[in-house]
């Protein structure tokens, strides 16, 4: 059990473990992910003396938790963790539907039993290797992203180069009727692969939106212009007839070019890295590289965009996005350092590596989008810890505008955005550094309320679960859904 002990500015933390059960696996021997661009898990990289000793400096002090030192604000609670098992790939993101959770791993992924969430339980593991393995549920469908070259569309591939014609990335498809035993159904190939997907589920079909990006002319199926993304349809009753419907253009121009004096960290746009819908209001959010893009998707097969900002000086990464349930406001973040940078810290500032709080102005195809405000956790990371704004959801409060969101090791935040101009975090869980002399990739990846608790994946150190016991987010606990895929925002009230 991990030690914890009590801090002047964090307060004491509790640890719990539950072992994993036997793994029901698709194929029998593993093969290792091949990682690509953006999400990267950092590898070990030193850090100069001066760091190191500032790091052992700050836990010292009690600035930072201790290395492994598990530690949160009062209001939250850390209810359990499962640890890896079978799947020794790093954790990406999670999906959710009545009682189970769909956690992905660069190895395959993994369904929990979250019925109790004190005692979550594993129900099987499939192992199916490809980064990232972004997942996501449907009724009986499971989806699942491919974008790292693989030998061919099974779960035995193997990884090969990207310039080999015979390379295949792309989305893969599930049968979950037995959730015991998922069943692979069909493979999509995608230009460029698939780093993420989004939903929009209709009752007969469901259109599966497709980001991805960094083409390059060495590559067969990955040549720019890659100024788009690609649309999946896939027949409910036959989704081995899967196929791609359409690739729409959504940056004539080329998109952001990146760059420059200013901010040389600004990524080109060549491609999209995450979408997210909101079905209700035929809208979407796009986090595209170098741009944040506002959508109407009153025709699934043809998203047509309506706004587009930049922020050339402080966003490095458009990473992904979120709706407020009010459809009045949008918050990006900013995924600077590709997710393996240690940037929660002095030196970066408040204003990188942050959120981007936008309000949505005008009705209808005239809606644009007004910068208000930055958001960034107020706790500085050692320069061990990989730390940037990643994947959370919303928290369903009526009245109000509640996140809880994933920071790499800066753990995962709860914060108001209700005053646009006045955000402020309310909450926190977070572990201290996995080394004070090495920088290493870890912590949370996803974090994201469902049902009166949060399931969080660490890349790391496993499945975590906790619990947020505030009066600003005691409402969200009367919402209950039956399923959850973020980036397919729901109406939560």
């Amino acid at each position: 059990m991990t030690e914890t002990r009590v801090r002047r500015r964090r307060r004491l933390g509790v640890a719990a473990a539950a072992a994993g059960l036997l793994a029901t696996l698709l194929t029998a021997v593993p093969a290792a992910a091949s990682p690509e661009p953006g999400d990267t898990p950092a590898p070990r990289q030193p850090v100069t003396t001066a760091q190191q000793e500032e790091a052992r400096r700050a836990i010292r002090g009690g600035e930072i938790p201790g290395v492994d030192e598990i530690v949160h604000s009062e209001n939250v609670e850390h209810l359990a963790n499962i640890p890896k098992d079978a799947l020794k790939g790093t954790n990406s993101d999670l999906a959710f539907q009545g009682k189970y959770a769909f956690a992905g791993n660069y190895d395959g992924f993994r369904i929990f039993d979250i019925s109790n969430p004190r005692k979550p339980r594993t129900v099987t593991q499939v192992l199916c290797p490809g980064s990232q393995n972004d997942i996501s549920v449907s009724g009986n469908l499971l989806f699942l992203s491919t974008d790292s070259s693989r030998s061919d569309n099974s779960c035995a591939s193997t990884t090969q180069p990207a310039t080999e014609k015979s390379s295949w990335e792309g989305m893969k498809i599930f049968d979950i009727s037995d959730i015991r035993k998922p069943r692979y159904v069909a493979a999509v190939e995608t230009a460029c692969g698939s780093h993420t997907h989004t939903l929009v589920p209709e009752r007969r079909n469901v259109y599966v939106y497709v980001s991805s990006y960094a083409p390059s002319a060495a590559y067969p199926d990955c040549k720019p212009p890659h100024d788009g993304i690609s649309i999946i349809k896939v027949p409910r009753q036959a989704p081995q007839k899967a196929a791609v419907i359409d690739f729409p253009v959504l940056f004539p121009d080329g998109g952001n070019p990146g760059g420059g004096t200013e901010n040389p960290d600004l990524a080109e746009t060549t491609g999209c890295h995450d979408l997210t819908v909101l079905p209700s209001k035929d809208l979407a959010a796009g986090a595209c590289m170098g741009d944040g893009i506002l959508f109407s998707i009153k025709d699934p097969e043809k998203p047509k965009v309506i706004d587009r900002v930049q922020d050339n000086v402080n966003f490095a990464f458009w990473h992904s996005a979120t709706f407020n349930e009010r459809a009045d406001k949008v918050v990006f973040t900013d995924e600077l350092g590709g997710g393996g940078g240690a940037t929660c810290n002095a030196e970066t500032g408040p204003k990188r590596g942050a959120n981007g709080i936008y309000e949505i102005k005008g009705h209808g195809d005239r809606r644009s989008l007004a910068f208000k405000s930055y958001f960034k956790i107020p706790r500085h990371q050692a320069d061990t810890e990989n730390c940037v704004a990643h994947n959370g959801s919303l928290v369903p409060v009526p009245g109000r505008d509640i996140m809880v969101q994933a920071w790499y090791q800066g753990g995962v935040s709860f914060w108001d955005f209700t005053d646009s101009s006045k955000p402020k975090e309310i909450g926190y869980f977070e572990r201290g550094p996995i080394s004070a002399d090495t920088l290493v990739g870890g912590g949370a990846w996803s974090a994201y309320y469902y049902n009166g608790h949060v399931f969080s994946n660490d890349m790391v150190k496993g499945f975590d679960v906790l619990r947020i016991n505030d009066r600003r987010t005691d409402p969200a606990k009367r919402v209950r859904m039956r399923e959850l895929n973020v980036q397919t925002q729901p109406d939560y009230l």
